[in-house]
């Protein structure tokens, strides 16, 4: 159970926040352990987890909201304030709601004598293992503001990427769309009443024509079981992709799109090598960030190349030498780290 509390320290200052205990009595012991005299204890109500649920679903925490947490904190850490009164300062600045309720609760597990690492890791669908890592770096250099400095121009750097890449595929995908809403439109509406034409003009037409009209019939007679067979099929294509199976076969089919699958291309390189200059820049060991590095870079094809890097430095090989024999990655990249190794 978790209580808020008031309590006056041997300064006299009053402090005001929140602590586990199995009882009332038990928090009161704890505080006095602390030197802080209780004016009050009180029990918190629990939020029911459905509403903590239907927050993360509804709200989450984008990569903006995400780069402003992470450039706020570094402000305020600089300045030389303390991480529990930086961390509250961000929450109270935060509209989202389910943002802010993770800094109260990280403020609550650091209050209890938990790193500020440890708290974060509590949260993985809002701090990946790349941020945690960085920050329990810092904590161990005792250079914590460089570590959430990284971070806010990692990813600002990142939310910056991903705005480009929407832009360059927003045109394609309203064309694509497009081109289906209006391929159904004619196909339910326009060519049904060209068969009624024809057929009062007594035109002989050619076969393909006869075949487009008959669909144009079958989609108009049966276009509601079309539409729920549309939803049915990519309802089970969403599905399939999030299996492993799945996703490894959607990604090698996405580089196989013409443009597409170069951009992709250039964005999954780009986060490989942005995200592993930070790790390192942290002082991460080289495995252990390309560990990390394989879990953010969003593809099962470039995951298993920087895997097998990863094994091949821990028996003393060089990772140049196995991006020189992938496919996924250009000769520049395994040159380039061929030079710096």
């Amino acid at each position: 159970m978790r209580f808020s509390f008031k309590a006056k320290n041997s300064a006299g200052q009053i402090r005001e926040g929140s602590i586990e205990a199995t009882s009332s009595d038990v928090a009161v012991q704890l505080l006095q352990e602390k030197n802080l005299v209780p004016i009050y204890v009180e029990k918190q109500k629990d939020v029911p987890g459905i509403i903590k649920d239907s927050q993360r679903l509804w709200e989450g925490v984008n990569l903006r909201e995400l780069s402003v947490f992470f450039r706020q904190l570094a402000t305020l850490i600089e300045a030389k304030v303390s991480i529990i009164t930086s961390l509250k300062a961000v929450g109270d600045q935060t509209s989202n709601a389910y943002l802010r309720t993770i800094i109260r609760e990280m403020v609550n597990d650091i209050e209890d004598g938990m790193p500020f690492s440890g708290a974060m890791a509590k949260h993985p669908d809002v701090f990946k293992l790349l941020s945690v890592s960085m920050i329990k770096a810092g904590e161990i250099s005792g250079n914590l503001q460089r570590s959430v400095a990284f971070l806010a121009d990692n990813s600002e750097k990142n939310y910056e990427l991903n705005s480009k890449i929407k832009s360059a595929l927003a045109y394609p995908s309203f064309v694509f769309a497009s081109a289906i809403v209006i391929g159904f439109i004619v196909f339910t509406m326009v060519l049904p009443k060209l068969t009624n034409v024809f057929k009062d003009l007594n035109v002989e037409i050619p076969w393909y024509t006869t075949v487009l009209m008959k669909l144009g019939n079958f989609m108009s007679s049966y276009w509601w079981a079309i539409v729920f067979g549309a939803i049915v099929v990519a309802g089970m294509f969403i599905y399939y992709i999030k299996t492993e199976d799945g996703r490894r076969e959607w990604d090698l089919i996405k580089m196989k799109i013409p443009l597409i699958g170069n951009l992709l291309q250039c964005v999954y390189i780009s986060r490989f090598a942005e995200n592993l200059s930070v790790l390192l820049n942290g002082g991460i060991p080289i495995v252990r960030a390309l560990i990390i590095v394989s879990e953010v870079v969003n593809s099962t094809a470039y995951e298993s190349v920087i895997l097998r890097a990863a094994d091949e430095v821990k028996i003393g090989g060089n990772m140049s030498s196995v991006f020189a024999r992938s496919t996924q990655f250009p000769q520049i990249v395994s040159q380039m780290i061929k030079i710096g190794e």
